[in-house]
Protein backbone atom coordinates (compact mmCIF):
# COMPACT_ATOMS: atom_id res chain seq x y z
CA UNK A 1 0.00 0.00 0.00
CA UNK A 2 1.33 3.41 -1.00
CA UNK A 3 -0.53 6.24 0.75
CA UNK A 4 0.50 9.69 2.00
CA UNK A 5 -1.50 8.82 5.13
CA UNK A 6 1.22 6.43 6.25
CA UNK A 7 3.81 9.21 6.14
CA UNK A 8 1.41 11.57 7.94
CA UNK A 9 1.29 9.02 10.76
CA UNK A 10 5.02 8.26 10.82
CA UNK A 11 6.45 11.74 10.13
CA UNK A 12 3.56 14.20 10.49
CA UNK A 13 5.68 17.36 10.46
CA UNK A 14 7.66 16.48 7.31
CA UNK A 15 6.97 18.93 4.50
CA UNK A 16 4.79 17.42 1.79
CA UNK A 17 4.86 20.68 -0.20
CA UNK A 18 7.10 23.76 -0.16
CA UNK A 19 6.14 26.94 -2.02
CA UNK A 20 9.35 28.89 -2.81
CA UNK A 21 7.54 32.12 -3.66
CA UNK A 22 6.09 32.46 -0.13
CA UNK A 23 8.16 30.06 1.97
CA UNK A 24 4.96 28.19 2.87
CA UNK A 25 5.47 24.60 4.04
CA UNK A 26 2.54 22.19 4.16
CA UNK A 27 3.13 19.19 6.37
CA UNK A 28 1.98 15.66 5.60
CA UNK A 29 -0.43 15.84 8.52
CA UNK A 30 -2.06 18.99 7.16
CA UNK A 31 -2.26 17.77 3.57
CA UNK A 32 -3.78 14.42 4.54
CA UNK A 33 -6.28 15.93 6.99
CA UNK A 34 -7.40 18.50 4.42
CA UNK A 35 -7.86 15.81 1.78
CA UNK A 36 -9.97 13.79 4.22
CA UNK A 37 -12.12 16.83 5.00
CA UNK A 38 -12.69 17.51 1.31
CA UNK A 39 -13.53 13.86 0.66
CA UNK A 40 -16.18 14.08 3.37
CA UNK A 41 -17.57 17.29 1.84
CA UNK A 42 -17.81 15.73 -1.61
CA UNK A 43 -19.55 12.61 -0.30
CA UNK A 44 -21.97 14.69 1.77
CA UNK A 45 -22.98 16.61 -1.37
CA UNK A 46 -24.02 13.46 -3.16
CA UNK A 47 -20.90 12.42 -5.08
CA UNK A 48 -20.64 8.65 -5.28
CA UNK A 49 -17.66 6.48 -6.36
CA UNK A 50 -17.22 6.82 -10.12
CA UNK A 51 -18.41 10.43 -10.26
CA UNK A 52 -16.15 13.14 -11.68
CA UNK A 53 -14.44 16.08 -9.96
CA UNK A 54 -13.02 18.87 -12.15
CA UNK A 55 -9.91 20.81 -11.04
CA UNK A 56 -9.24 24.20 -12.62
CA UNK A 57 -6.36 25.62 -10.63
CA UNK A 58 -2.90 27.04 -11.12
CA UNK A 59 0.05 25.49 -9.24
CA UNK A 60 -1.17 26.05 -5.68
CA UNK A 61 -0.65 23.62 -2.77
CA UNK A 62 -4.39 22.96 -2.44
CA UNK A 63 -4.13 21.10 -5.75
CA UNK A 64 -2.77 18.11 -3.86
CA UNK A 65 -5.53 18.23 -1.26
CA UNK A 66 -8.09 17.98 -4.05
CA UNK A 67 -6.34 15.18 -5.93
CA UNK A 68 -5.78 13.11 -2.80
CA UNK A 69 -9.42 13.64 -1.77
CA UNK A 70 -10.56 12.25 -5.12
CA UNK A 71 -8.08 9.37 -4.94
CA UNK A 72 -9.30 8.29 -1.48
CA UNK A 73 -13.01 8.68 -2.28
CA UNK A 74 -13.10 6.66 -5.48
CA UNK A 75 -13.71 9.57 -7.86
CA UNK A 76 -12.39 10.37 -11.30
CA UNK A 77 -10.59 13.69 -11.31
CA UNK A 78 -10.05 15.84 -14.37
CA UNK A 79 -7.28 18.45 -14.22
CA UNK A 80 -8.05 21.24 -16.70
CA UNK A 81 -5.46 23.33 -18.52
CA UNK A 82 -5.59 26.84 -17.03
CA UNK A 83 -4.72 28.46 -20.38
CA UNK A 84 -8.00 27.41 -21.99
CA UNK A 85 -10.83 29.73 -22.94
CA UNK A 86 -14.23 29.58 -21.18
CA UNK A 87 -15.67 27.64 -24.11
CA UNK A 88 -12.88 25.06 -24.01
CA UNK A 89 -13.24 24.63 -20.25
CA UNK A 90 -17.00 24.26 -20.60
CA UNK A 91 -16.51 21.49 -23.15
CA UNK A 92 -14.43 19.50 -20.65
CA UNK A 93 -16.91 20.08 -17.82
CA UNK A 94 -19.76 18.84 -19.98
CA UNK A 95 -17.85 16.01 -21.63
CA UNK A 96 -16.58 14.66 -18.29
CA UNK A 97 -20.01 15.08 -16.65
CA UNK A 98 -18.31 16.60 -13.63
CA UNK A 99 -20.35 16.90 -10.44
CA UNK A 100 -17.97 19.27 -8.63
CA UNK A 101 -15.65 22.05 -9.78
CA UNK A 102 -12.77 23.39 -7.69
CA UNK A 103 -11.11 26.59 -8.92
CA UNK A 104 -8.25 28.82 -7.79
CA UNK A 105 -9.23 32.47 -7.32
CA UNK A 106 -7.03 33.71 -10.16
CA UNK A 107 -9.14 31.69 -12.61
CA UNK A 108 -12.54 32.63 -11.17
CA UNK A 109 -13.54 34.81 -14.14
CA UNK A 110 -12.93 32.12 -16.75
CA UNK A 111 -14.50 29.44 -14.54
CA UNK A 112 -17.60 31.53 -13.92
CA UNK A 113 -18.24 31.87 -17.65
CA UNK A 114 -17.45 28.22 -18.31
CA UNK A 115 -19.72 26.85 -15.59
CA UNK A 116 -22.66 29.22 -16.09
CA UNK A 117 -25.93 27.34 -16.39
CA UNK A 118 -24.46 23.83 -16.00
CA UNK A 119 -26.99 22.05 -13.77
CA UNK A 120 -24.80 19.01 -13.13
CA UNK A 121 -22.20 20.99 -11.15
CA UNK A 122 -23.72 20.61 -7.70
CA UNK A 123 -20.64 21.91 -5.86
CA UNK A 124 -18.42 24.84 -6.85
CA UNK A 125 -15.53 25.71 -4.55
CA UNK A 126 -13.23 28.74 -4.87
CA UNK A 127 -9.70 28.41 -3.48
CA UNK A 128 -7.77 31.43 -2.15
CA UNK A 129 -10.49 34.06 -2.48
CA UNK A 130 -11.50 36.52 0.21
CA UNK A 131 -14.52 35.01 1.94
CA UNK A 132 -16.62 38.14 1.32
CA UNK A 133 -15.72 38.15 -2.39
CA UNK A 134 -17.04 34.69 -3.28
CA UNK A 135 -19.65 35.01 -6.08
CA UNK A 136 -23.19 33.75 -5.73
CA UNK A 137 -23.45 30.04 -6.46
CA UNK A 138 -19.91 29.40 -5.25
CA UNK A 139 -18.54 28.45 -1.83
CA UNK A 140 -15.33 29.43 -0.10
CA UNK A 141 -13.03 26.41 -0.13
CA UNK A 142 -11.32 27.18 3.18
CA UNK A 143 -14.58 27.68 5.07
CA UNK A 144 -16.41 24.69 3.58
CA UNK A 145 -13.53 22.25 3.90
CA UNK A 146 -12.46 23.60 7.30
CA UNK A 147 -15.88 22.83 8.76
CA UNK A 148 -15.73 19.15 7.80
CA UNK A 149 -14.34 16.31 9.87
CA UNK A 150 -11.12 14.35 9.30
CA UNK A 151 -12.57 10.90 9.93
CA UNK A 152 -11.72 8.77 6.88
CA UNK A 153 -14.53 7.61 4.65
CA UNK A 154 -15.32 3.99 5.13
CA UNK A 155 -14.19 2.27 3.06
CA UNK A 156 -11.73 4.45 1.14
CA UNK A 157 -11.53 3.48 -2.54
CA UNK A 158 -8.71 4.21 -4.99
CA UNK A 159 -9.81 6.86 -7.49
CA UNK A 160 -8.50 7.47 -10.98
CA UNK A 161 -7.39 10.36 -13.16
CA UNK A 162 -9.34 11.11 -16.31
CA UNK A 163 -7.03 13.61 -17.94
CA UNK A 164 -7.50 15.07 -21.38
CA UNK A 165 -5.08 14.78 -24.27
CA UNK A 166 -3.25 18.00 -25.12
CA UNK A 167 -5.21 18.44 -28.33
CA UNK A 168 -2.17 18.68 -30.61
CA UNK A 169 -4.18 17.21 -33.50
CA UNK A 170 -7.73 18.29 -32.64
CA UNK A 171 -10.18 18.56 -29.78
CA UNK A 172 -8.85 17.17 -26.46
CA UNK A 173 -10.05 13.69 -25.57
CA UNK A 174 -10.75 12.40 -22.05
CA UNK A 175 -8.60 9.34 -21.41
CA UNK A 176 -9.94 6.60 -19.15
CA UNK A 177 -7.64 3.80 -17.99
CA UNK A 178 -9.98 1.77 -15.80
CA UNK A 179 -13.38 1.82 -14.20
CA UNK A 180 -13.49 2.61 -10.50
CA UNK A 181 -13.27 -0.75 -8.72
CA UNK A 182 -15.18 -0.87 -5.41
CA UNK A 183 -12.90 -3.72 -4.34
CA UNK A 184 -9.74 -1.65 -4.83
CA UNK A 185 -8.74 0.09 -1.62
CA UNK A 186 -6.99 3.46 -1.41
CA UNK A 187 -3.24 2.94 -1.80
CA UNK A 188 -3.54 -0.23 -3.88
CA UNK A 189 -1.43 0.94 -6.82
CA UNK A 190 1.35 -0.48 -8.96
CA UNK A 191 2.38 2.31 -11.34
CA UNK A 192 4.39 4.17 -8.71
CA UNK A 193 6.80 1.25 -8.46
CA UNK A 194 8.26 2.32 -11.81
CA UNK A 195 9.06 5.76 -10.42
CA UNK A 196 10.68 4.22 -7.34
CA UNK A 197 12.85 1.85 -9.36
CA UNK A 198 13.92 4.32 -12.04
CA UNK A 199 14.25 7.54 -10.05
CA UNK A 200 14.90 6.28 -6.54
CA UNK A 201 11.99 8.02 -4.83
CA UNK A 202 12.03 7.64 -1.06
CA UNK A 203 11.40 9.78 2.07
CA UNK A 204 14.60 11.74 1.37
CA UNK A 205 13.48 12.74 -2.12
CA UNK A 206 13.04 16.44 -2.87
CA UNK A 207 11.16 16.82 -6.15
CA UNK A 208 11.15 20.09 -8.05
CA UNK A 209 7.84 20.43 -9.88
CA UNK A 210 8.12 23.23 -12.45
CA UNK A 211 5.48 21.90 -14.85
CA UNK A 212 1.75 22.65 -14.68
CA UNK A 213 -0.13 20.15 -12.55
CA UNK A 214 -2.88 19.74 -15.15
CA UNK A 215 -0.29 17.84 -17.21
CA UNK A 216 0.00 14.10 -16.54
CA UNK A 217 3.78 13.88 -16.06
CA UNK A 218 4.24 16.57 -13.36
CA UNK A 219 1.12 15.46 -11.51
CA UNK A 220 2.08 11.78 -11.45
CA UNK A 221 5.65 12.69 -10.50
CA UNK A 222 4.46 14.78 -7.54
CA UNK A 223 1.95 12.18 -6.37
CA UNK A 224 4.55 9.42 -6.60
CA UNK A 225 6.79 11.57 -4.41
CA UNK A 226 3.99 11.83 -1.84
CA UNK A 227 3.26 8.12 -1.91
CA UNK A 228 6.89 7.57 -1.01
CA UNK A 229 7.19 10.23 1.70
CA UNK A 230 9.24 12.87 -0.14
CA UNK A 231 8.84 16.63 -0.48
CA UNK A 232 7.50 18.49 -3.53
CA UNK A 233 8.88 21.98 -4.21
CA UNK A 234 6.14 23.85 -6.12
CA UNK A 235 6.96 27.10 -7.97
CA UNK A 236 4.00 28.75 -9.72
CA UNK A 237 5.64 28.31 -13.13
CA UNK A 238 8.95 27.63 -14.82
CA UNK A 239 11.66 30.30 -14.78
CA UNK A 240 15.14 29.28 -15.84
CA UNK A 241 17.26 31.04 -13.23
CA UNK A 242 14.72 30.54 -10.44
CA UNK A 243 14.84 26.81 -11.22
CA UNK A 244 18.59 26.77 -10.55
CA UNK A 245 18.05 28.80 -7.38
CA UNK A 246 15.47 26.28 -6.13
CA UNK A 247 17.73 23.31 -6.87
CA UNK A 248 20.51 24.86 -4.80
CA UNK A 249 18.32 26.22 -1.98
CA UNK A 250 16.25 23.07 -1.36
CA UNK A 251 18.93 20.53 -2.34
CA UNK A 252 16.61 19.08 -4.96
CA UNK A 253 17.27 15.43 -5.74
CA UNK A 254 14.76 14.83 -8.56
CA UNK A 255 13.29 17.11 -11.22
CA UNK A 256 11.21 16.75 -14.33
CA UNK A 257 11.54 18.97 -17.39
CA UNK A 258 10.43 19.25 -21.01
CA UNK A 259 12.88 20.08 -23.82
CA UNK A 260 11.72 23.70 -24.03
CA UNK A 261 12.91 24.14 -20.46
CA UNK A 262 16.29 22.63 -21.34
CA UNK A 263 16.66 25.15 -24.15
CA UNK A 264 15.85 28.06 -21.83
CA UNK A 265 18.27 26.82 -19.20
CA UNK A 266 21.03 26.51 -21.79
CA UNK A 267 20.38 30.04 -23.02
CA UNK A 268 21.20 31.51 -19.63
CA UNK A 269 24.55 33.33 -19.64
CA UNK A 270 27.46 31.10 -18.72
CA UNK A 271 28.15 33.07 -15.53
CA UNK A 272 24.55 32.55 -14.37
CA UNK A 273 24.69 28.80 -15.01
CA UNK A 274 27.94 28.49 -13.07
CA UNK A 275 26.57 30.48 -10.14
CA UNK A 276 24.39 27.70 -8.74
CA UNK A 277 25.21 24.33 -7.20
CA UNK A 278 23.16 21.56 -8.81
CA UNK A 279 25.18 18.67 -7.42
CA UNK A 280 22.31 17.46 -5.21
CA UNK A 281 20.42 16.13 -8.25
CA UNK A 282 20.28 12.34 -8.41
CA UNK A 283 17.85 12.11 -11.31
CA UNK A 284 16.23 14.28 -13.97
CA UNK A 285 13.43 13.00 -16.19
CA UNK A 286 12.27 14.59 -19.41
CA UNK A 287 9.41 13.73 -21.72
CA UNK A 288 6.33 15.19 -23.48
CA UNK A 289 8.08 16.44 -26.64
CA UNK A 290 11.08 15.59 -28.84
CA UNK A 291 14.45 16.83 -27.58
CA UNK A 292 17.03 17.94 -30.17
CA UNK A 293 20.16 15.81 -29.91
CA UNK A 294 22.58 18.69 -29.32
CA UNK A 295 20.37 20.19 -26.64
CA UNK A 296 20.34 16.95 -24.68
CA UNK A 297 24.07 16.39 -25.18
CA UNK A 298 24.79 19.84 -23.70
CA UNK A 299 22.47 19.19 -20.74
CA UNK A 300 24.29 15.95 -19.93
CA UNK A 301 27.62 17.77 -20.14
CA UNK A 302 26.32 20.35 -17.65
CA UNK A 303 24.31 18.26 -15.16
CA UNK A 304 26.13 14.97 -15.57
CA UNK A 305 24.71 11.52 -16.43
CA UNK A 306 21.60 11.93 -14.27
CA UNK A 307 19.20 12.64 -17.15
CA UNK A 308 16.68 9.99 -18.21
CA UNK A 309 14.19 10.30 -21.01
CA UNK A 310 10.95 8.44 -21.30
CA UNK A 311 8.43 8.11 -24.09
CA UNK A 312 4.82 7.61 -23.15
CA UNK A 313 1.60 9.61 -23.29
CA UNK A 314 -1.50 10.28 -21.22
CA UNK A 315 -2.87 7.10 -22.80
CA UNK A 316 0.04 5.21 -21.14
CA UNK A 317 -0.18 2.27 -23.54
CA UNK A 318 3.52 1.65 -22.96
CA UNK A 319 6.66 3.08 -21.43
CA UNK A 320 10.02 3.41 -23.16
CA UNK A 321 12.98 4.94 -21.37
CA UNK A 322 16.70 5.55 -21.64
CA UNK A 323 19.42 6.71 -19.24
CA UNK A 324 22.21 9.14 -20.06
CA UNK A 325 24.89 6.49 -20.57
CA UNK A 326 22.72 4.52 -23.00
CA UNK A 327 21.63 7.66 -24.81
CA UNK A 328 25.22 8.75 -25.45
CA UNK A 329 25.72 5.42 -27.23
CA UNK A 330 22.39 5.77 -29.11
CA UNK A 331 21.89 9.55 -29.49
CA UNK A 332 18.37 10.51 -30.45
CA UNK A 333 16.79 7.30 -29.15
CA UNK A 334 14.07 7.28 -26.50
CA UNK A 335 15.22 3.84 -25.33
CA UNK A 336 13.87 0.32 -25.14
CA UNK A 337 10.42 -0.64 -23.97
CA UNK A 338 9.93 -2.02 -20.46
CA UNK A 339 7.70 -3.80 -19.77
CA UNK A 340 6.32 -5.24 -22.98
CA UNK A 341 7.57 -4.94 -26.56
CA UNK A 342 7.28 -2.66 -29.58
CA UNK A 343 6.59 -3.40 -33.25
CA UNK A 344 6.81 -1.07 -36.26
CA UNK A 345 4.36 -1.58 -39.13
CA UNK A 346 3.37 0.10 -42.36
CA UNK A 347 -0.18 1.33 -42.96
CA UNK A 348 -1.23 -2.16 -44.08
CA UNK A 349 -0.07 -3.72 -40.81
CA UNK A 350 3.07 -5.41 -42.16
CA UNK A 351 5.96 -5.40 -39.70
CA UNK A 352 8.97 -3.41 -40.87
CA UNK A 353 12.66 -4.23 -40.41
CA UNK A 354 15.06 -2.13 -38.27
CA UNK A 355 15.72 1.31 -39.67
CA UNK A 356 12.40 1.73 -41.50
CA UNK A 357 9.87 4.25 -40.21
CA UNK A 358 6.31 3.20 -39.53
CA UNK A 359 3.52 3.17 -36.96
CA UNK A 360 4.70 2.43 -33.41
CA UNK A 361 2.66 -0.33 -31.73
CA UNK A 362 2.90 -1.60 -28.17
CA UNK A 363 2.33 -5.32 -28.61
CA UNK A 364 1.63 -5.92 -24.93
CA UNK A 365 -0.06 -2.69 -23.80
CA UNK A 366 0.81 -1.69 -20.24
CA UNK A 367 -2.65 -0.17 -19.76
CA UNK A 368 -5.97 -0.59 -21.47
CA UNK A 369 -7.30 2.87 -22.29
CA UNK A 370 -10.34 4.40 -23.94
CA UNK A 371 -11.47 7.86 -24.98
CA UNK A 372 -14.42 9.00 -22.88
CA UNK A 373 -17.62 8.95 -24.91
CA UNK A 374 -15.88 8.05 -28.18
CA UNK A 375 -15.91 4.29 -28.75
CA UNK A 376 -14.99 4.60 -32.44
CA UNK A 377 -11.85 6.62 -31.71
CA UNK A 378 -10.99 4.23 -28.87
CA UNK A 379 -11.30 1.17 -31.13
CA UNK A 380 -9.14 2.83 -33.80
CA UNK A 381 -6.17 2.89 -31.40
CA UNK A 382 -6.03 -0.95 -31.30
CA UNK A 383 -5.51 -3.51 -34.06
CA UNK A 384 -6.93 -7.00 -34.41
CA UNK A 385 -4.01 -8.42 -32.40
CA UNK A 386 -4.77 -6.23 -29.40
CA UNK A 387 -1.73 -4.02 -30.00
CA UNK A 388 -2.11 -0.37 -29.03
CA UNK A 389 -0.73 2.77 -30.65
CA UNK A 390 -0.47 6.38 -29.51
CA UNK A 391 -0.32 8.01 -32.93
CA UNK A 392 3.45 8.24 -33.36
CA UNK A 393 5.82 7.28 -36.18
CA UNK A 394 9.30 5.86 -35.59
CA UNK A 395 11.73 3.01 -36.12
CA UNK A 396 13.81 0.51 -34.19
CA UNK A 397 17.52 0.02 -34.62
CA UNK A 398 19.14 -3.42 -34.66
CA UNK A 399 19.49 -3.35 -30.87
CA UNK A 400 15.82 -2.66 -30.23
CA UNK A 401 16.25 1.04 -29.44
CA UNK A 402 13.28 3.15 -30.48
CA UNK A 403 13.61 6.44 -32.39
CA UNK A 404 10.59 8.73 -32.70
CA UNK A 405 10.23 10.40 -36.09
CA UNK A 406 6.99 12.33 -35.53
CA UNK A 407 3.21 12.18 -35.28
CA UNK A 408 1.32 10.23 -37.92
CA UNK A 409 -1.04 13.20 -38.24
CA UNK A 410 1.91 15.48 -39.10
CA UNK A 411 3.44 13.33 -41.84
CA UNK A 412 4.03 15.26 -45.08
CA UNK A 413 3.47 13.30 -48.31
CA UNK A 414 5.36 15.00 -51.14
CA UNK A 415 5.50 13.30 -54.51
CA UNK A 416 4.36 10.05 -52.87
CA UNK A 417 7.23 10.12 -50.35
CA UNK A 418 6.64 10.34 -46.58
CA UNK A 419 8.56 13.16 -44.93
CA UNK A 420 8.65 13.40 -41.14
CA UNK A 421 8.92 16.95 -39.76
CA UNK A 422 10.85 16.16 -36.60
CA UNK A 423 14.14 15.45 -38.38
CA UNK A 424 13.92 18.80 -40.15
CA UNK A 425 12.87 20.66 -37.00
CA UNK A 426 15.74 19.19 -34.99
CA UNK A 427 18.15 20.47 -37.62
CA UNK A 428 16.62 23.92 -38.08
CA UNK A 429 16.66 24.69 -34.34
CA UNK A 430 20.46 24.70 -34.66
CA UNK A 431 20.42 27.52 -37.24
CA UNK A 432 21.86 30.63 -35.54
CA UNK A 433 18.86 32.80 -36.44
CA UNK A 434 16.11 30.34 -35.42
CA UNK A 435 14.54 30.55 -31.99
CA UNK A 436 11.69 28.09 -32.54
CA UNK A 437 10.42 26.13 -35.53
CA UNK A 438 7.54 24.08 -36.86
CA UNK A 439 7.64 22.21 -40.15
CA UNK A 440 4.35 21.62 -41.94
CA UNK A 441 3.07 20.46 -45.30
CA UNK A 442 1.38 22.96 -47.61
CA UNK A 443 -0.56 22.28 -50.84
CA UNK A 444 1.60 21.91 -53.94
CA UNK A 445 0.13 21.56 -57.46
CA UNK A 446 2.95 19.29 -58.60
CA UNK A 447 3.86 17.24 -55.52
CA UNK A 448 0.63 17.27 -53.55
CA UNK A 449 2.40 18.78 -50.56
CA UNK A 450 5.66 20.64 -50.09
CA UNK A 451 7.69 21.31 -46.97
CA UNK A 452 7.35 24.69 -45.28
CA UNK A 453 9.29 25.89 -42.22
CA UNK A 454 7.55 28.34 -39.89
CA UNK A 455 10.10 29.98 -37.60
CA UNK A 456 10.52 32.58 -34.91
CA UNK A 457 13.82 34.44 -34.80
CA UNK A 458 16.38 35.06 -32.11
CA UNK A 459 17.05 38.54 -30.89
CA UNK A 460 19.10 40.55 -33.38
CA UNK A 461 17.71 38.89 -36.51
CA UNK A 462 15.02 40.21 -38.83
CA UNK A 463 13.07 38.38 -41.49
CA UNK A 464 13.26 38.89 -45.21
CA UNK A 465 14.05 37.17 -48.47
CA UNK A 466 17.80 37.00 -47.79
CA UNK A 467 17.40 35.26 -44.41
CA UNK A 468 14.71 32.91 -45.68
CA UNK A 469 16.98 31.88 -48.60
CA UNK A 470 19.85 31.39 -46.15
CA UNK A 471 17.76 29.07 -43.98
CA UNK A 472 16.79 26.97 -47.00
CA UNK A 473 20.36 26.78 -48.32
CA UNK A 474 21.74 25.99 -44.85
CA UNK A 475 19.28 23.09 -44.56
CA UNK A 476 20.06 21.78 -48.07
CA UNK A 477 23.75 21.60 -47.14
CA UNK A 478 22.90 19.23 -44.28
CA UNK A 479 19.87 17.18 -45.32
CA UNK A 480 18.54 15.29 -48.35
CA UNK A 481 17.05 17.91 -50.64
CA UNK A 482 13.60 16.32 -50.87
CA UNK A 483 13.21 16.83 -47.10
CA UNK A 484 14.25 20.48 -47.12
CA UNK A 485 11.79 23.37 -46.90
CA UNK A 486 10.81 24.99 -50.16
CA UNK A 487 9.51 28.01 -48.28
CA UNK A 488 10.09 29.74 -44.94
CA UNK A 489 7.66 31.94 -43.02
CA UNK A 490 8.77 34.13 -40.11
CA UNK A 491 6.16 34.67 -37.37
CA UNK A 492 6.16 36.38 -33.99
CA UNK A 493 5.34 33.25 -31.97
CA UNK A 494 4.42 29.60 -32.37
CA UNK A 495 1.56 27.91 -30.48
CA UNK A 496 3.14 25.49 -28.04
CA UNK A 497 1.51 23.91 -25.02
CA UNK A 498 3.17 24.45 -21.66
CA UNK A 499 4.51 20.90 -22.00
CA UNK A 500 6.35 22.07 -25.11
CA UNK A 501 4.18 20.26 -27.65
CA UNK A 502 3.66 22.12 -30.90
CA UNK A 503 -0.05 22.73 -31.57
CA UNK A 504 0.21 22.32 -35.33
CA UNK A 505 -3.51 22.34 -36.01
CA UNK A 506 -3.69 25.77 -34.36
CA UNK A 507 -0.67 26.98 -36.30
CA UNK A 508 -2.20 25.90 -39.60
CA UNK A 509 -5.48 27.63 -38.70
CA UNK A 510 -3.61 30.81 -37.77
CA UNK A 511 -1.75 30.78 -41.09
CA UNK A 512 -5.01 30.27 -43.00
CA UNK A 513 -6.62 33.20 -41.19
CA UNK A 514 -3.59 35.40 -41.84
CA UNK A 515 -3.69 34.60 -45.57
CA UNK A 516 -7.32 35.72 -45.73
CA UNK A 517 -6.65 39.17 -44.26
Amino acid sequence: MLRPDDHADQAPDTAAVIVPATGQRISYRTMVDQSRRLANVLRSRGLEPGHHVAIFMTNVPEYFEVVWAARRAGYYYTAINWHLTPGEVRYMLENSESKALIVSADLAGVAGQAAAGLPGLGLRLLVGADADAVPAGWEDYAATVGAAGTTPLGPELEGQAMLYSSGTTGRPKGIVHAKIDIARRFGDVEGDILWVNRYGLDPDTVTLNVGPLYHAAPLVSAMSTHRNGGTVVLPPRFDAEQTLQAIERYRVTYAQFVPTMFIRLLRLPEEVRRRYDVSSLRAIAHSAAPCPVEVKRRMIEWFGPVISEYYSATEAAGHVSIRSEEWLEHPGSVGRVAPGSVAITDDAGRELPPGEDGIIWFTRPANKFAYHGDPDKSAAMYNDKGWAKMGDIGHLDSGGYLFITGRSDHTIISGGVNIYPREIEDLLIEHPAVDDVAVIGVPDDEYGESVQAVVTLREGYTGGVVLERDIIDWTRARLAHYKCPKSVIVVGSLPRSVAGKMMKHRLIEQLKQASCT
